[in-house]
């Protein structure tokens, strides 16, 4: 709160994001500037679909709702004491009770993939997917332009910071159900041991999503908000093993538009599910499907509406 508080009082409004949130908002309301949400999946309650943070249930509507507050109240439990202790060393305020109701937020995510509940504040938007400008001067490295060359499009698998899963279990399943397939592999965070990988398997360092997913037939991942996004907007189909968070609302998502299988829980994987997933996948409909969402989610100009609404906050507080 202190760096915070610091950083901001010469400036117009205060943009939070994660684990900051609270900090965020007891810092915006302490200085009397516009405190903004940044996310990257819903945290606003809604009656349309339960929290983020759970499975894709289908639910009643108010048992929907209930689950956004009742996490949102949990997490301000957890962060109460320590929130309300800063605000009085920092700022001599009262302790807080109620967490803070109906702030601005902007979700970074597209709309294609989670329509704007139509029963969220007039301060919760949608803006699209936010994208960094297309890396135009990376150049890949030979033997990536080699392989890529050598043969059809091939199958990229990649579980980011995922980790402490049974890695072998993982890559036992992937082995087999590609079976001599054409793969990338990006090996993350996963521990999964690259030296023990087929020759069918082309392992990749970090690559930038915009220009190596245009380039595969389907994607492997975990379902995390950034990577569904990037396969989305690349028009490939999805295989989302999902681990935790988010991961298994976005694999819901991918799923309800036909362009993945339902998911497998990482954890659950097997050669047969995994084929089975893989077949899915090569369907002319589900890559049809996946082309035109591609399209129209590469349309969207996400960071612009973020902009443009930072904007609008920022002269409303000065009113």
């Amino acid at each position: 709160m202190e760096q915070l508080a610091a950083a901001a009082r010469e400036r117009d409004a205060i943009v939070y994001s994660g684990l900051a949130a609270y900090v965020g908002m007891a810092v915006g309301e302490a200085l009397g500037k516009p405190a903004i949400a940044a996310a990257m999946f819903p945290l606003s309650p809604t009656r349309e679909f339960p929290s983020a943070f759970l499975p894709p249930w289908r639910l009643p509507g108010w048992i929907n709702r209930a689950t956004h507050l009742l996490i949102n109240h949990v997490l301000w439990r957890m962060f109460r004491p320590a929130i309300n202790a800063g605000r009085q060393t920092q700022f001599g305020l009262a302790p807080r009770k109620a967490m803070w109701q109906d702030f601005p937020s902007l979700y970074g995510f597209s709309p294609r993939l989670v329509p704007r509940p139509r029963d969220w504040h007039a301060d919760w938007l949608v803006c699209g997917a936010w994208t960094l400008p297309a890396h135009d001067g990376w150049q890949p490295p030979a033997a990536l332009q080699d392989f890529l060359a050598a043969g059809e499009p091939p199958v990229y698998v990649g579980f980011g910071s995922m980790a402490g899963f049974d890695r072998e279990k993982m890559g036992r399943a992937l082995v087999q159900a590609l079976d001599g397939r054409r793969t990338l592999f990006y090996p993350g965070w996963s521990g999964i041991d690259v030296a023990a990988l087929p020759p069918n398997f082309h392992v990749i360092g970090a690559t930038p999503h915009d220009w190596l997913l245009p380039r595969v037939s389907a994607a492997i991942h975990h379902g995390g908000a950034g990577t569904t996004h990037a396969v989305a907007a690349a028009g490939v189909p999805s295989i989302v093993l999902p681990f935790a968070g988010d991961q298994f609302f976005w694999a819901g998502r991918l799923a309800a538009l036909g362009i993945a299988p339902h998911y497998v829980a990482g954890h659950d994987i097997d050669a047969d599910k995994l084929g089975a997933m893989l077949a899915f996948t090569q369907q002319s409909d589900v890559r049809d499907k996946a082309a035109a969402l591609g399209a129209a989610i590469r349309a969207e100009r996400g960071v612009d509406n973020a902009v443009a609404a930072i904007e609008t906050f920022c002269q409303r507080g000065r009113r």
